[in-house]
């Protein structure tokens, strides 16, 4: 269809509100309600134009985009009010849009009363980052919003550089963050961590963050450990145009739980030799007298360039940053007093400079002394001296991050299973929640002498075939398995038929092992070999022994105390004939655990 078509097809819409409001629900995980509605606006369902991306670029090529927000927003007010919905409604709005006229706080509030709404209803939701904004007018649109009770939001957290300033700028009531960080959340431990980066930075700047994008119960089981407060997503509701009012069952369920999610855990590297080098982004470069112009063009070509390096003769001199060469020509006359001046001029002659072997614990401390410009502006690589590219805040940010997850949980190598640092942190997770969960060790039984009759290579196959059971047959997201060292495993169950399941892994265990023996063995079960005194001794084939501590926030509250009831089991589980021991002296009353009557012992 021509453009012309298009253009006449546009202003039907607009001149006739054939615009149609669809209504997503954001949900509180505190309080376990919906808080309100984001309002996304398709066209007529028979147009080329019923598609929002379709709908958006046509009224920015025809010089519509402000009478569409407009329209937009009349559309979702009337649907809100006409539904009776209770909670806030999330309006989105472009920052041109922000500063008409139209969106005054005074012309908001008249349009609001006539729907029967309140200003502390509405959320007025910035859709846009773009490089050149002039800060200034949209602080103080903002700052006139808020006076008038009407909040602001700010979309796509984490999308860019951009989005960082636009935060700090103009402060919003609530960050969006973007959706790519929540998809998959609890399979990417470095999600994992931005979120709790971005959380704790909100707390900090009094924000609330809001997870866009939440499809499973997995994700939101850890965006709730995070610490995160507000979801929206397909999981929660789709956008309809009449949406639900309470949440599904599945979610009210997840947030009844109370469970702590299983964190994923990243591959164990060695970082002691991660350097700036690894930072280093190749980027242009300008000379003392290159005309600020020239800067900005080159500025304009790389829309993702957030500094460029002053060099001479191949020594870095100076660092101009994206927002100041901005800030200059975004003013009356910019061009004209600033365009054939040098770049010296107004570059920061005291830039933050870095040898590529600096490691990145020194690093981050130089940055930190340097101050926020270093962080949020960048810093300069060289290589003896000489440049070699560009280092940014929020590449170093993400590298640390990294260093600090793997840092802090230790990957067993041959099974792959976190060791006693990350089982550790897991038990304390589970105490601060003051949740009940059930710590059961698991201990392979006549493991010497299998080494010594088979071999080492024998013997790590037969720990791998139980690794294999353990993942396979616990619930992955609640279950936190961990490998202690050589046979001993420990299982932090926080699954409701955990007991089925310890009776499955012993099943299991006992028929798959059976594989790992010749023939011979089996038909006699077991064969001789030498004991620890070096006397020659029958030994029977290795079995599984499993002690169960159910643990509870009132008899429980250290880490030692949970390993120490858990060793306990266990021993007593391996001196008895039982498969299966479960200690009830410190039985906690919830459901799932005291539900049944436990026996002292329990065979398998």
């Amino acid at each position: 269809m021509s453009h012309e078509a298009l253009r006449l097809q546009l202003e039907d819409i607009l001149e006739n509100s054939r615009l149609i409001a669809l209504l997503q629900p954001i949900i509180d995980l505190q309080e376990g309600w919906v808080m309100g509605y984001e309002a996304l606006t398709r066209g007529p369902s028979n147009s080329p134009l019923h598609a929002p991306h379709a709908l958006f670029r046509a009224a920015g090529r025809h010089g519509r985009h402000a009478a569409l927000d407009r329209a937009c927003a009349a559309v979702a007010l009337d649907t809100f009010a006409q539904l009776n919905l209770h909670g806030k409604l999330f309006v989105n709005l472009s920052p041109s849009s922000l500063l008409d006229t139209n969106f005054a706080p005074e012309t908001l509030l008249t349009t609001l009363a006539a729907s029967g709404l309140c200003g502390d209803q509405l959320v007025i939701e910035i859709t846009e980052n773009a490089d050149g904004l002039d800060y200034g007018p949209l602080r103080e649109a903002v700052a006139k919003l808020r006076a008038a009770g009407i909040e602001v939001a700010m979309d796509d957290l984490g999308e860019g550089f951009s989005s960082l300033r636009m935060w700090s700028e103009l402060k919003p009531a609530f960050v969006k963050i973007d959706r790519h960080f929540i998809s998959n959340i609890h399979e990417d431990p470095h999600k994992v961590q931005f979120v709790r980066s971005i959380v704790q930075l909100a707390a900090g700047a009094n924000t609330a963050v809001i997870a866009e994008g939440v499809e499973t119960v997995s994700e939101l089981a850890v965006l709730m450990n995070a610490g995160v407060r507000f979801v929206q997503g397909y999981l929660i509701g789709r956008p309809a145009p009449i949406p639900i009012r309470i949440p599904p069952r599945e979610v009210e369920s997840c947030l009844r739980s109370g469970s702590v999610s299983v964190l994923p855990l990243p591959h164990a590297r060695d970082n002691s030799q991660v350097s700036a080098a690894k930072l280093a982004t190749s980027a242009p470069v300008v000379t003392p007298t290159t005309c600020s112009e020239d800067v900005l063009t080159l500025m304009m070509q790389h829309p993702n360039l957030h500094a460029v390096a002053v060099v001479d003769g191949g020594t870095p001199v100076g660092i101009i940053h994206r927002p100041a060469l901005l800030d200059r020509f975004i003013g009356l006359y910019g061009r004209e007093l600033f365009g054939k001046k040098p770049c010296a001029d107004f570059m920061d002659a005291d830039p933050l400079l870095v040898d590529k072997a600096t490691r990145m614990t020194e690093l981050s401390a130089l940055v930190v002394k340097k101050g926020k410009a270093a962080f949020t502006q960048g810093f300069i690589i060289t290589d003896e001296g000489r440049y070699l590219g560009m280092g940014s805040g929020f590449d170093l940010m993400r590298e640390v991050s990294e260093m600090q997850i793997i840092a802090a949980r230790y990957a067993n190598p041959l099974t792959g299973l976190p060791g006693n640092v990350p089982i550790q942190e897991h038990v304390e997770r589970l105490l601060v929640s003051e949740e009940t969960f059930v710590a059961a060790y698991f201990d392979l039984n006549q493991f010497k002498p299998y080494n010594d009759v088979y071999g080492f290579r024998r013997g790590d196959d037969i720990i791998q075939l139980l690794a294999s059971i353990l993942r396979e047959s616990c619930h992955l997201d609640l279950d936190f398995i961990g490998h202690i060292g050589g046979d001993d495993f420990v299982v932090l169950f926080q699954s409701r038929d955990w007991q089925r399941r310890c009776h499955t892994i012993l099943a299991r265990f006992h028929r798959e092992c059976l594989a790992l023996f010749s023939s011979e063995h089996v038909e006699a079960g077991g064969y001789h070999s030498e004991d620890r005194r070096g006397a020659m001794t029958f030994h029977s084939l290795v079995s599984l022994s499993v002690g169960a501590a159910p643990i509870d926030p009132e008899h429980f509250h250290h880490y030692q105390e949970v390993a120490r009831a858990a060793s306990e089991a266990k021993h007593i589980a391996k001196r008895s004939d039982t498969s299966l021991f479960i200690d009830q002296r410190k039985l906690p009353f919830a459901p799932g655990l005291a539900s049944e009557t436990m026996r002292e012992a329990n065979c398998a």
